[in-house]
């Protein structure tokens, strides 16, 4: 698959306005979308050795030149390659991991009260769906 791919979870609202944002600040639509509940996202979670049941959806997952990225540390790696401002927040990077995926899990651990859920994932609009993997990757 060219270039990286944000997982997410596809029945989070939450997760669905951050996929939105990216989607609103990558004008050379650099990254590729896949909800981790997909046969993609498995895939791709099973290669690098990650969690593939719902205890995995709790975070997004960037992978991005064959390495993996969760939690505080992909959301920082989506920032430093957008347009606009937002690359000004990867410096945040150099904070303690902890502190950061401190944070990052508090407001995780709450999505669901605080921004509710889907019942499925929902549908990406038509000017935009290209980016979203639907297919079963290669088995190189």
């Amino acid at each position: 698959m060219d270039g990286p791919v944000l997982l997410f979870d596809g029945v989070c609202n939450l997760c669905n306005g951050f996929v939105r944002f990216v989607v609103r600040f990558d004008h050379d639509g650099v990254f590729r979308y896949a909800p981790l509940q997909s046969p993609v996202a498995q895939e791709l979670l099973a290669r690098h050795g990650l969690p593939t049941e719902d205890e995995a959806f709790d975070t997004v997952v960037l992978v991005e030149d064959g390495e993996c990225y969760t939690k505080s540390t992909a959301a920082l790696r989506v920032a430093r390659r957008l347009d606009g401002p937002w690359p000004l927040a990867y410096p945040l990077v150099f904070l303690p991991r902890r502190l950061r995926d401190g944070v990052y899990d508090l407001v995780a651990e709450h999505r669901y009260r605080l921004f509710g859920r889907s019942e499925s994932c929902q549908v990406p609009p038509p000017t935009v769906r290209e980016r979203f993997t639907e297919r079963a990757l290669d088995t190189d």
